[in-house]
């Protein structure tokens, strides 16, 4: 009897003498045996398979062709095109990953449901496929590939001495110019390149991360999440009366505010405080109080969310990706640091889903993280406003008659002038800038 915990989770295979288990029979039945006379790790199991309502899979054999589809796709999300990591005949191990389908916002990674080995692919690279479409097979043996040997490091070989030359007397002593090699054939040798190649063709690299001066073009398909990218870009262009308000941030408070409880924040929460949580705190209450810039246009009516779930742009090497953190209102700086940290580490390692991008009522784009003095955001559909934050530079500035050198952001708020006015517009950049410039107000709710 073998018992086979699946992917983590409490699913699992029961496989007696090569027979099936049906979900639904009894499981003491079906081995034959009481529950009493069964392992304590089985019962367990056994007990929360049945609480939660879980079924228990079974092959007939261990050694099972196991047939792997897409996942479930959201509403939003149509189809998505295959990018191959792993080949027809190759090993695999539990979990390991063996294709990406790329949708027009993330790439979701399809596993090996065991150790076996690749038995067929039933897609080509960059093919569409749709939710629940059969992708390959895989041949589950049990057997986890073995790991590649580290080639050993090759010594040098001692130089080989003819037999002739050890009894031969030893060589007059060379005169400088005799040693002294000619220039032509120094340049001879300089020159010398392998057999049928070009020097262009040894200068060119990667065209898409380096330019190697050989005057030549190289076409590149875009991926499914950059042609979306580009599609939902253009069309907030051209469905959005789009205009952008700017303040300026006093930086200082929050600096200091950040530093006195820098210490003690990450000893508590194991997160360092960031700016980005007063900002989103700061964004959220701005957003109760202009509850018209949370709002969407949808058709004839407005839509007004009882509810703030900001977007939090992140730039991956795929593109452009904005994760969602939702009920923003009702949190507090920590949980939004924990929640920042949680997405941000989704997006390092590629595992951010459909479900992690999906809603959203306001968007809060940080470039200042690449150096950038200034710009224009543009919105995020179906959203109505989008925050812009920039870097943070000495600059001097009028501070009760007096100039003095402060840390200044600027801040610039890209809206939708159909549903938002000019007024709505400032005071909800105002709120902003007096919630950052004054972290505590926040913590007092005002």
């Amino acid at each position: 009897m073998t018992f086979i915990l699946v992917r983590k989770q409490i699913n699992f295979r029961v496989i007696k003498d090569g027979a099936r288990y049906s979900p639904g029979r009894h499981l003491g039945l079906f081995l034959h045996t009481s529950l009493a006379s069964l392992t304590f790790v089985t019962l367990v199991m056994y007990a929360q398979a049945v609480m939660q309502k879980r079924y228990v899979y079974t092959n007939i054999s261990l050694m099972a062709i196991e047939e792997v589809k897409a996942p479930t796709f959201p509403d939003s999300v149509s189809s998505g095109e295959i990018k191959l990591i792993k080949k027809e005949g190759e090993a695999v191990a539990m979990d390991e990953v063996v294709l990406e389908i790329e949708t027009d916002k993330t790439a979701l990674p399809v596993m090996s449901p065991g150790n076996g080995t690749i038995a067929k692919m039933l897609v080509k690279e960059g093919e569409s496929v749709k939710s629940q479409q059969p992708l390959f097979t895989v041949n589950v043996t049990g057997v986890a590939p073995a790991k590649a040997a580290a080639a050993p490091t090759p010594t040098p070989a001692a130089p080989k001495v003819a037999p002739a030359a050890a009894s031969a007397p030893a060589a007059p002593r060379p005169t400088p110019a005799a040693a002294k090699p000619s220039a032509v054939s120094v340049k001879t040798a300089a020159i010398k390149r392998p057999p049928g190649t070009t020097l262009a063709a040894q200068k060119i690299g990667d065209p898409t991360k380096t330019i190697s001066g050989t005057r030549t073009e190289h076409p590149v398909p875009m991926n499914k999440m950059r042609k979306r990218i580009a599609e939902r870009l253009k069309e907030a262009q051209n469905t959005t009366a789009m205009l952008t308000t700017f303040n300026e941030c006093d930086m200082s408070k929050l600096m200091a505010f950040r530093k006195a409880n820098l210490e003690a924040f990450t000893k508590k929460y194991g997160v360092k405080l960031s700016f980005m949580s007063p900002f989103l705190k700061a964004a959220a209450n701005a957003l109760i109080d202009q509850p018209v810039v949370n709002g969407v246009i949808m058709g004839d009516d407005i839509i007004y969310r009882d509810y703030v779930d900001i977007s939090v742009a992140v730039a991956t090497p795929r593109g452009l990706v904005v994760p969602v953190i939702r009920n923003v209102e009702s949190m507090d700086y920590p949980r939004i640091e924990l929640a920042i940290n949680a997405i941000a580490e989704k997006a390092r390692n590629g595992k951010l889903t459909q479900a992690d991008m999906q809603g959203g009522t306001f968007t809060i784009s940080n470039g200042g993280v690449f150096g950038s003095l200034l710009s224009m955001p543009i919105i995020n559909l179906p959203q109505s406003a989008i925050l812009g934050m920039h870097a943070i530079f000495q600059r001097p500035v009028a501070i009760a008659g007096k100039v003095e050198i402060r840390p200044m952001m600027y801040l610039a708020l890209s809206y939708d002038h159909r549903l938002i006015d000019g007024r709505e517009a400032v005071l909800f950049l105002r709120k902003v800038k007096s919630g950052v410039e004054d972290p505590t107000s926040i913590l007092a709710g005002t």
